[in-house]
């Protein structure tokens, strides 16, 4: 269950993030809140890892893009059309 109304939409399938400000395709900096049941499982020595992760709630609430720095220009576009060119990391 996901709550995407609060902040940026998040891609769907099919679709990604790019900054319209300077064609980055894939460095993104993403603030989200998550509300989640988890089942953790305790070793005989007290470390534990989480083997279960239900994710009750989740609001993105600002992306930012990792080159320029600009949250004001992250815009959803599909991924077959996307211009890989533009990005300076797909080289």
């Amino acid at each position: 269950m996901t709550d995407q109304n609060a902040g940026p939409r998040v891609p769907a399938e099919g679709e990604r993030w790019r900054c319209a400000g300077c064609g980055n395709l894939t460095r993104f900096d993403v603030t989200r809140t998550r509300r989640t049941t988890e089942y953790w499982h305790f070793d005989l020595a007290g470390e534990h890892r989480v083997e279960e992760e239900t994710v009750l709630s989740e609001v993105v609430e600002t992306v930012s893009c990792r080159w320029c720095g600009r949250a004001d220009a992250i815009e959803v576009v599909d991924r077959a059309t996307a211009d890989t060119a533009a990005d300076p990391a797909a080289g």
